[in-house]
C-alpha cells in the first residue's frame, strides 16, 4: 500500500475485536454490508457521532484529535462562525440554479483574484478537487491544443479517471486497463530517497529532456509539496521548473487541493517559491470540512473558451459551498502567524523524538503538515512498514488519528485551530506510541 493505511491486515482485525460497543458493532456491520468496499476506505475503524474543533467523538463518546481530517479541517471542524453563516444562506438562497449567478460566488471569485498573483483573476467552481483537476486538463488543452501531459510516479490528483491518468499511485490504476492516453510520468524529486539520491538536478535534467523531446507536450501538473508523505522540493527546483515550462510553451498546473490555505502557513504553498502557476486547483478545506467545494484559478488571457464547457457541473456556482470557501478564507487569514509559530514549536519536539528514537530516519514539514519517516535502519533506510502501522493502532487506543503514507511515514495534519495544549497532547501520545515499537 503506498497510501493510507492497510484495511485487511492482522491488527485491523485486532482492532474491530477492541471494540465492545454493541450499537458501534452492529453499526460497523451494516457499513460493511451496505457499502462498496474498497481499500482505505471500507471497512471503516470506528461510528462517529460528533465533532468539534480539533477532535472527532465516536459514539461511546471516546474522542480523537483528528490529524488525518481528510486535510479538510483547516478551521476545525463544526465551526461555529462558518456555520451560522451556511445556516444564514440556507435560509435564503440554497441553490443557483445555472445560466443564473448569486452573490456568495461572485464574492469567492473576486476574493480568490485578490489572492492570486498578477493577472490570475479567472475561476471556476466544482464540487470537488477531481473535477477540479480535470477542468485544468480541459483547459491547458484547450490553450495550447495539445494533449499531452507531464505528471510524477507516486503524484496524487484524484480519484476519477481522468485524475489517476495523471496521478501516479498506483493502488488507483489496478484492473482499470487502459488510462487517458499522452501521459508522460517521470520519477519526482525526492529528497529522502529514490532514482537521483536527492539530488534535484537529475530530475531538473530528466524534465528538460522530456520537454525537449515531446513536442506535444501542452501541460506539467504536480503537487507543489507531496502532501501525502510530506516531500519538500527546493526553491531552486520550482523556480528552474517554472523556468523549463516558460522556455518549451508548458502550462505549470499545480495541484494544491491539500495542501492549500494555510496548511503550510502561507495561503497557498507557491508563496513559498516565489513563482506563479497557469492554473491553480483547489479543494478539501476550501469549504471549510462542511461543504464540498472546490475550483481552479487561471490567468485572464485564457479567458477565451465561452464555446466549450469547461467544467459544466450542476452546483457549479453553489450559493452555499461559496459562502462556506468564503468563510473559511476569511477565518484562515487570522491564523497564518499562530501556524508559524506552531511550526517552530512542533520541529523542536519531533526533532527530539528524532534523537530519543532510531526508528525515525527522518522528519520534513512545513506550517501544520508534517511527516515522520519511519526505518528499520538509518543507514540502509528499509521501511518500518509493520512498525508504523502498530504505532498508527496504538495512537488510535489513545486518541490520536493520522494516515500512514508510503508505507512508512505517519502524516500528521492537523486542525490550524489546535491549542497548544492539545497540540502537546497528540504530540505525547506520539511519543508513548514510538517507544512501544
Amino acid at each position: 500500500m503506498t497510501e493510507g493505511d492497510i484495511n485487511q491486515t492482522l491488527a485491523r482485525l485486532n482492532w474491530l475485536k477492541s471494540i465492545t460497543d454493541e450499537t458501534t458493532k452492529s453499526l460497523l456491520e451494516k457499513d460493511a454490508r451496505y457499502f462498496l468496499h474498497q481499500s482505505m476506505s471500507t471497512p471503516c475503524l470506528d461510528v462517529l457521532g460528533s465533532c468539534s474543533g480539533a477532535y472527532i467523538e465516536n459514539l461511546s463518546n471516546k474522542k480523537y484529535l483528528d490529524f488525518h481530517g481528510n486535510n479538510v479541517h483547516q478551521i476545525g471542524f463544526t465551526n461555529k462562525t462558518l456555520v451560522d453563516k451556511i445556516t444564514k444562506q440556507l435560509k435564503t438562497l440554497s441553490f443557483s440554479t445555472r445560466r443564473f449567478t448569486n452573490v456568495p460566488a461572485i464574492e469567492l471569485a473576486e476574493k480568490l483574484a485578490s489572492l492570486t498573483p498578477s493577472n490570475l483573476n479567472r475561476t471556476l467552481l466544482t464540487p470537488n478537487g477531481s473535477s477540479a483537476v480535470g477542468i485544468a486538463l480541459k483547459l491547458a488543452r484547450a490553450i495550447t491544443g495539445k494533449h499531452k501531459v507531464v505528471s510524477f510516479w507516486d503524484s496524487f490528483h484524484g480519484a476519477s479517471l481522468d485524475a489517476i491518468s495523471v496521478g501516479g499511485e498506483s493502488v488507483f490504476k489496478q484492473n482499470m486497463g487502459p488510462l487517458m492516453p499522452g501521459i508522460e510520468r517521470i520519477p519526482p524529486p525526492v529528497t529522502y530517497r529514490g532514482i537521483y539520491e536527492g539530488d534535484e538536478e537529475k530530475c531538473l535534467l530528466y524534465i528538460d529532456y522530456v520537454f525537449s523531446k515531446e513536442p506535444d507536450i501542452g501541460a506539467f501538473i504536480a503537487e507543489t509539496i507531496r502532501n501525502t508523505d510530506v516531500q519538500i522540493p527546493s526553491l531552486n527546483f520550482w523556480k528552474k521548473v517554472r523556468n523549463l515550462c516558460n522556455k518549451y510553451g508548458i502550462l505549470l498546473i499545480l495541484d494544491e487541493i491539500p495542501i492549500a490555505l494555510g496548511r503550510t502557513g502561507k495561503m497557498f504553498a507557491f508563496e513559498y517559491y516565489d513563482i506563479e502557476p497557469d492554473i491553480l486547483c483547489l479543494g478539501k478545506g476550501l469549504g471549510g470540512g462542511i461543504f464540498p467545494q472546490a475550483a481552479i484559478v487561471t490567468r485572464d488571457e485564457y479567458n477565451i473558451f465561452g464555446d466549450i464547457s469547461l467544467g459544466h457541473y450542476t452546483h457549479e456556482k453553489s450559493p452555499l459551498g461559496s459562502i462556506a470557501a468564503l468563510t473559511t478564507i476569511q477565518i484562515i487569514e487570522g491564523l497564518l502567524d499562530e501556524v508559524v509559530r506552531n511550526e517552530i514549536y512542533i520541529k523542536k519536539v519531533l526533532e527530539k523524538l528524532e534523537e530519543k528514537f532510531e526508528i525515525i530516519g527522518n522528519i520534513r514539514g512545513l506550517g501544520m503538515l508534517w511527516g515522520i519517516e519511519l526505518v528499520k535502519n538509518r543507514l540502509t533506510k528499509e521501511k518500518a512498514t509493520k512498525e508504523a502501522e502498530k504505532v498508527m493502532y496504538e495512537c488510535l487506543k489513545r486518541g490520536l488519528s493520522f494516515k500512514v503514507s508510503a508505507g512508512n511515514v505517519l502524516q500528521l495534519s492537523p486542525a490550524l485551530t489546535i491549542s497548544r495544549k492539545e497540540l502537546d497532547e497528540a504530540l505525547e501520545i506520539l511519543n508513548y506510541s514510538l517507544a512501544t515499537v
